[in-house]
């Protein structure tokens, strides 16, 4: 059986090459051969994710025209990809793309850091602020006026407190998109609804498909589940989806679920307009693929005048084919693990059944005080905080990275809480290493890919403010400088995934 999973024509591949010619050689740099050059420019497209992993490419004598080449040019550079391990093929079923075995995966970065490490590290590992104050509190004591009738009962609610469902339901009536309770059912946390969604809907072996890069601790739990990703690039910037590539992974991979997150997306922040949710949601109707839309940032918009699309879930009412997954922890406070999933209610019902084997329910006192915030318009008053908060340090951490680190790039978002940054040919990974040595933790771009790929970025997520901001980026300017040097990972080239 064939080992691709979604494939790159001949024209889209030749316009992705030709798109690396705007980027300037390094100094001293010499012409390679033509064959060089080609599969130097295709392996970067995967180390880069812009062409996913395990994808197949055209044949040798489609990109020589597409490329207006000789097929031996092709043909060279297809075998040298095979021979360093980012190329795979078999007869009669083409070749594909691939990451050789030993490319460096950092196993750390996301986790957040104990609290007494804090004070000698500086944490960018983890887009999450702290709790808002006076909100927490007033919240929690809110919930504690309510809990009595509560104590009196078992306690076990596994679709989540009549009160708060239906509180859930009400705001998205009040944005246009009709709900009832029954379509409602509340989770611990995001992380909590996607377990229970995957293992109902993606059954070990089951293809679903991803953005690519998506979230990591969302693609660990997939993997841990048995789901084989499918990764469908972004497009360039923060320019949303790239819909012709999404409708060709749902019409030959055929996914049973497609993970999205359509709202200053993470790690890029891409925000995808009302055009792109339409159309992925009718071709998810149309392949039969169940959409499953992570709305965790979908408040955090940051930009004064910013006009927000839709939610995607508006363009499926009934929740038919878009299942929609919010949360609390992004917008609010990490420590508040409640989450909920809005789709149909046939579908919640499966959902909670199957949740008997699972948790059994989400806390009642945190959903008692998500419920007092939502009630008393405490949730709007503090999220207005965070959205200050989050804006103010998102302008300190770029004006700081932009001064210590002038060769790396990046697009500011308009909201959610993290920068996706190009380090400037250096290895994501050998950053991430060299951090903890210089004090400043940060993730690298492999953990937010499929298989390896993005290994020039870093994740910075912007929950620190003011004069820790720019330490923070002092701090990377000297991981980067580890990094050029070889001293991070013993002297090996920090550059060995540039063409």
């Amino acid at each position: 059986m064939a080992q691709w999973t979604s494939a790159v024509g001949a024209a889209q591949l030749a316009r992705l090459l030709k798109s690396q010619q705007d980027r300037p050689a390094g100094p001293g740099s010499r012409r390679p051969p033509a064959y060089r050059a080609l599969a130097d420019g295709i392996r970067l497209l995967v180390l880069e994710g812009r062409v996913p992993v395990a994808a197949r490419l055209p044949a040798e004598r489609e990109l020589a025209l597409s490329l207006s080449v000789s097929r031996t040019t092709v043909a060279a550079a297809y075998e040298a990809l095979r021979t360093e391990g980012f190329l795979e093929s078999r007869r009669g079923a083409g070749s594909w793309t691939a990451v050789p075995a030993g490319n460096p995966l950092p196993a750390r970065g996301l986790e957040p850091l104990p609290p007494e490490a804090l004070g000698s590290v500086i944490d960018l590992g983890t887009a999450a602020l702290p709790a808002p104050e006076p909100w927490l509190t007033r919240a929690v004591r809110g919930a504690l006026e309510e809990l009595p009738p509560y104590a009196h009962t078992h306690g076990d609610y596994p679709a989540g407190l009549p009160a708060l469902r239906s509180m859930i339901a009400e705001r998205y009536t009040t944005r246009g998109i009709p709900t009832m309770p029954e379509q409602i059912m509340v989770t611990t946390g995001a992380m909590g609804a996607i377990d229970a969604i995957c293992h109902l809907f993606g059954g070990r072996g089951e293809r679903i498909a991803v953005e690519s890069p998506s979230y990591a601790n969302i693609l660990q739990l997939m993997r841990e589940a048995g789901a084989r990703l499918v990764p469908v690039a972004m497009a360039e910037g923060l320019t949303g989806w790239d819909l012709d590539r999404w409708r060709q992974v749902l019409r030959e991979a055929a996914p049973r679920i497609a993970y999205v997150v359509a709202d200053f997306h993470n790690p890029t922040g891409a925000l995808a307009d009302e055009e792109q949710r339409r159309r992925l949601v009718e071709a998810a109707r149309s392949a039969g693929t169940v959409l499953v839309v992570d709305e965790t940032m979908s408040e955090l918009y940051l930009d004064p005048g910013l006009e927000m699309p839709r939610r995607v879930c508006a363009f499926d009412p009934a929740g038919s084919t878009v299942i929609t997954v919010g949360s609390a922890s992004k917008a609010f406070w990490a420590g508040m693990r409640i989450g909920w999933v809005r789709a149909a209610p046939d579908v919640i019902r499966s959902l909670v059944a199957a949740r008997a084997y699972a948790d059994l329910g989400t806390p009642v006192l945190e959903q008692l005080a998500v419920n007092w915030l939502f009630s008393t318009g405490g949730w709007e008053e503090a999220v207005t905080v965070r959205r200050d908060q989050a804006r103010d340090n998102r302008d300190a951490l770029v004006a700081a990275v932009r001064r210590e680190l002038p060769g790396w790039e990046f697009e500011v978002p308009g909201g959610g809480l993290t920068l996706w940054v190009r380090t400037g040919g250096l290895s994501g990974s050998r950053i991430a290493e060299a951090g903890e040595r210089v004090g400043v933790r940060v993730p690298s771009g492999p953990r937010f890919g499929v298989d390896g790929a993005f290994e020039g970025y870093v994740r910075l997520p912007f929950t620190v403010a003011g004069a820790v901001a720019e330490e923070a980026a002092t701090r990377l300017a000297a991981a980067a400088r580890l990094v050029e040097a070889g001293v991070s990972n013993g002297g090996e080239s920090p550059r060995t995934f540039v063409a």
